[in-house]
């Protein structure tokens, strides 16, 4: 199950960006081995209240993109894929009968002034940072060079075969 809850009003949000996000999610859970069902909370939000909860979360006073807030735990440069895949999950790791993978806030305000800044599309910008945001929440990492390069590899793997490239 994904929700999708736009709280701003800045930027028009379209059915047709909705359905690409929900898409983008589902295509990439279904790569990343994912077959269980499941539970994604996306907001969308503008630059304001997104540099709010990056300030509450993270203790850093300034806009982005997009924040992933995972549910699951994994070993350092360790992936759904690397510990889940197999596992067997139990009645005490499931809610409502769905993993909860975790939640998402996406400035889509930010997203625009991005795709301008990147001269692509604001419906790419949207499904990279969706992309990006849900490999996150899958145990993906970019603090380290290594994991930088495995996690943007793996970003535009997911775009080019879900056919958004830049």
């Amino acid at each position: 199950m994904i929700y999708i809850d736009n709280r701003q009003n800045k930027i028009e949000v379209t059915s047709e960006l909705i359905n690409v996000i929900k898409e983008v999610i589902e295509y990439t859970l279904q790569e990343e081995k994912l077959f269980i069902d499941n539970e994604v909370s996306v907001i969308l939000i503008d630059n304001e209240e997104i540099k709010k909860i990056n300030l509450k979360q993270r203790g850093i006073d300034k806009i982005t993109d997009v924040l992933s807030f995972p549910m699951l735990y994994y070993p350092k440069n360790k992936v759904f894929k690397d510990v889940y895949v197999n596992y067997k999950f139990g009645e005490s790791d499931l809610y409502d009968n769905k993993l909860v993978i975790g939640d998402v806030a996406l400035s889509v305000e930010r997203s625009k002034e991005q795709s301008e800044e990147y001269g692509h599309s604001f419906t790419r910008e949207c499904a990279y940072l969706t992309v990006h945001s849900i490999l996150h929440l899958l145990g993906y990492d970019h603090m380290e060079e290594t994991q930088k390069s495995i996690m943007r590899k793996r970003e535009e793997e997911i775009l080019n075969n879900f056919n958004i490239s830049r």
